[in-house]
């Protein structure tokens, strides 16, 4: 056998295989001879084979690796629980094994079992403080944690061991960017493309950042890169990236998919086996991590509040930070029930949905930051719906339904979400309209915009602004004399390439101005200081569309070729303004001119405005949840009659 481990030793897999068949033929229960055929398959990559011989082996061969071998191959295969008890085992039998503790953490974390999985990386460490995997595993978990200085400490010591260490450069860059540092978190993710150009995230990372500081030269060609990439299917990314950074609606789906198939790599087995139930009220549980203080939060309050409790009762599955928010007061007291499952991994959390009898689950989060489609993924519910917070398809083949409308998906184009549409009359926006604004409306002078001048608006996030909506807007200033453009504050980065940006265009950049974060009703009463809203494409205004509308001011938009692209549409359909929808740049560039130098026409949308506002769909939240029930009364139905879910248009009510 000693020529067989020698020969694995030398990466010549055929041999030691060879080899250890041999043996096996002559003694089939041959424990070494069962460990080197084991070891070799595993090595190749050919975990399946190779997990029946280790299996066979790891009890009897009282070898350091043997039961690590066996937990590595099956974390390889999905059998995380298997892996588990294995890599216990290796950490029993032999406590110096800064590997097996670290892997065992892998296995821990797969199963969303965080602070388990943090022990067993930290354990690694007291080993081995250089260890760089294990370094870069904790900062991972720290950083999801909410720990990120400690986090960034973790990263730098698995960098300063293996600086080529192309997933340590990746999560330091996430993680820097997360903290604001945006500058060193694109030379991060910088390094990680360099040193691993098909490295998962990794460019669609470094796009992101590029996107929220205005890097646009740069970005356009990584853009570029990066859609070519999701075509081929070669390389991950967030989904979120594509929605910003593509008007392909098939090129969001395919980010989606494989972002599924990425994050869930083994299928769970569904928690629910039916038969339907059928009992006097439906159970809905709205799923998300922003029930706090939050945008989602803000659009849909109210909605929950309201839902017919004679024929619902509404949960809320909560899984984000407690922020003691009069919001998350709010939200506390609107639901039937509200569930808190932070401290669960998913399929505990599934179980508790389970237990409960959830009959339909809506996702509120899609692919946003700190999603857990996990949970869903255990299907502890016979429906389960994509609804408002992320705009496009999730991708996943565990959710049933994506609640829309006919501007944001019009007919013919469903084949671009792997969900059946359900689409709801007027906008899928709900919209809450006790939402407070402030009452006094502060001087010009106060916000740092010049008296007398047209102020051009937009509070977009900086990632959804681009160069051709950002020239064009630079062309609207010189041919509107003493206007101005209004802009949110995101980061000082973003800021100062954005006033460079209006130089080259000869633009002065002092007529930038940029508004601070403030307390959200006085954010909606700052509206008032503006006269025109400009949104942008590939992602348009959601939120912040809806904050302009119900502020009172007026706004213009384009309608794009994706979901996303299509939100500020929808909308402004919904509050009887369809004029202000542009097809096109160039009609959009008219539009925006007209508006400015005709202050009469300006004037009466912004009075059709305040007329619609409280008659029209839009912020008729009662109107809205007898639409939105009705959707889950009619899946309901479908599902009750044993019929497989499809697609339908929820009609006015």
């Amino acid at each position: 056998m000693k020529a067989g481990w020698q020969a694995l030793e030398r990466d010549d897999f055929r041999a030691a295989e060879q080899i250890a068949r041999a043996a096996l033929e002559r003694d089939a229960d041959d424990a070494e001879a069962l460990y080197l055929l084991g070891s070799t398959l595993l090595f190749e990559g050919r975990h399946a084979e190779a997990r029946e011989p280790l299996a066979a082996a790891a009890p009897r061969i009282a070898r350091r690796g043997a039961e690590f071998r066996l937990g590595y191959c099956l974390l390889a295969l999905g059998d995380l629980r298997g892996a588990e008890a294995a890599l216990r085992r290796e950490c029993a039998a032999y406590p110096e094994s800064a590997d097996a503790h670290n892997v065992l953490g892998v296995a821990l974390i797969n199963q969303s079992r965080r602070e388990d999985a943090l022990a067993a990386f930290l354990a690694a460490l007291r080993i081995d403080a250089q260890h760089a995997e294990a370094n870069n595993n904790a900062g991972n978990l720290l950083s999801a944690l909410g720990r990120r200085e400690e986090a960034v400490s973790h990263f730098e010591r698995a960098l300063q061991k293996n600086p080529a260490l192309a997933d340590g450069h990746l999560n330091l860059g996430i993680l820097l960017q997360s903290l604001h540092r945006y500058e060193e978190a694109i030379a991060s993710l910088r390094r990680a493309v360099d040193l691993a150009p098909r490295l998962d995230y990794a460019l669609g990372s470094l796009v992101w950042c590029e996107l929220l500081t205005y890097r646009w030269p740069q970005a356009a060609v990584d853009i570029a890169a990066l859609r070519k990439q999701v075509r081929e299917g070669s390389v991950a990314c967030a989904p979120f990236t594509l929605v910003a950074g593509s008007d392909s609606a098939a090129e969001q789906r395919a980010a989606a998919e494989r972002h599924v198939s990425e994050l869930l790599t083994s299928k769970p087995a569904s928690l629910w086996r039916g038969p339907g139930r059928r009992r006097d009220r439906i159970t809905l549980a709205y799923l998300s991590g922003d029930f706090h203080e939050h945008a989602t939060s803000k659009l849909a309050a109210r909605l929950f509040e309201l839902h017919d409790r004679a024929r619902f009762e509404v949960l809320a599955v909560s899984y984000g930070e407690d922020d003691g928010s009069p919001a998350r007061r709010r939200l506390q007291q609107a639901f039937d029930r509200f569930v808190d499952v932070r401290a669960l991994d998913d399929a505990a959390a599934a179980r508790q949905m389970l237990q409960v009898q959830v009959d339909i689950a809506i996702d509120l989060k899609g692919h946003t930051p700190d999603a857990r489609p996990g949970i869903l993924a255990h299907r502890p519910a016979p429906l389960q719906v994509n609804y408002l917070g992320y705009p496009g398809t999730t991708g996943a083949p565990f959710i049933d339904y994506l609640i829309a409308d006919a501007a944001v998906i019009p007919v013919g184009e469903e084949r671009f979400f792997s969900e059946q549409v359900v689409r709801l009359p007027y906008s899928y926006q709900v919209n809450d309209a006790t939402r407070a604004i402030a009452e006094r409306v502060p001087a010009r002078r106060e916000a740092g915009l010049p008296d007398g001048a047209f102020v051009f608006c937009s509070f977009n996030n900086s990632y959804k602004i681009t160069p051709a909506f950002f020239e064009l807007w630079m062309r609207l200033l010189e041919q509107v004399p003493r206007s101005v453009l209004w802009l949110l504050d995101d980061n000082p980065s973003a800021r100062s390439n954005l006033q460079q940006s209006a130089r080259a265009h000869r633009v002065e950049p002092a007529r930038l101005v940029f508004a601070p974060r403030v307390d959200h009703a006085l954010h909606l009463g700052r509206h008032r200081l503006a006269d025109l809203f400009l949104d942008n494409l590939p992602c348009n205004a959601h939120t912040t569309a809806s904050d302009a509308l119900w502020a009172g001011l007026p706004l213009l938009t384009c309608r794009g070729t994706t979901f996303a692209g299509r939100v500020a549409a929808s909308l402004l359909q919904a509050v009887g303004l369809p004029e202000l929808i542009a097809h096109d740049l160039g009609q959009y560039e008219r539009l925006a001119l007209e508006l400015a130098r005709d202050p009469k026409l300006l004037a009466g949308y912004r009075e059709r405005l305040a007329r619609n506002r409280l008659t029209h769909a839009l912020f008729d939240t009662e109107r809205f949840r007898r639409h939105i029930e009705e959707a889950y009364l009619r899946m309901w139905d479908l599902h009750q009659r044993g019929e497989p879910p499809r697609g339908f248009d929820v009609p006015p009510a």
